[in-house]
């Protein structure tokens, strides 16, 4: 699973856990099969999920322009204190070390803004699937004599599940299903590009070298 998705990953499995933890409340399946189901993968893969997913990614476009665009900004001020300051005079310099400190710390602070934001979008996107998705679960279990479904989203140390095989995987029979009685339409392109979350410059400390 792409790296793009480790923000989501424990979001979907609160979620998918949450949302299946209903289960006390409405009557099980009565088969003594077992199967699985890799909720990341099944939020993912559903056609409202594309379609909701590619949207945010759009929508947080212009504000990784902006990132990057400060980004920019910041690299150009150090390579000019790298490149001038032995030339500059004590208040230039200081003033060019003071603008790089601020600019910095803007850009730390607004790409976790975004970061924050963004993932609070994503995992809403994500639950409001899993709640649809938690009654079309259930049904194919019942349909496929399926005694539990348990999440592989994180195998094992993380997860429950050490070892299952091809044949137990409900993942893209409850897509299927789930896209059955949607009423989103497939892609036009078919999603393998999953949505990217601005990402956070790595904070750089400004180069500070001694006046002679």
């Amino acid at each position: 699973m792409s790296n793009k998705f480790a923000n989501l990953l424990l979001a979907t499995s609160l979620l998918s856990t949450a949302a299946l933890g209903q289960a006390a409340a409405v009557p099980a399946a009565s088969g003594t099969k077992i199967g699985i189901i890799n909720m990341q993968t099944a939020i993912i893969a559903t056609n409202e999920g594309q379609r909701d997913f590619e949207a945010l990614g759009k929508k947080f476009e212009p504000k990784r322009a902006e990132l990057k665009g400060l980004g920019d900004e910041l690299d150009g001020l150090k390579k000019q204190l790298d490149t001038q300051g032995s030339k500059l005079n004590d208040d230039a310099r200081a003033d060019l070390v003071k603008k790089i400190e601020t600019k910095q710390k803007m850009l730390t602070r607004d790409s976790e803004d975004a970061q924050n934001e963004f993932q609070t979008q994503q995992s809403e996107v994500a639950r409001k699937i899993v709640e649809k998705m938690y009654p079309v679960i259930q049904k194919y279990a019942k349909d496929n004599n399926l005694g539990a479904i348990f999440d592989a989203t994180r195998v094992w140390p993380e997860g429950e599940i050490v070892w299952a095989g091809e044949s137990v995987d409900a993942t893209k029979g409850v897509v299927d299903a789930y896209n059955a009685q949607s009423d989103v339409p497939p892609p036009a392109t078919p999603a393998s590009a999953k949505p990217a979350a601005p990402k956070p410059a790595a904070p750089k400390p400004a180069t500070t070298t001694k006046p002679n």
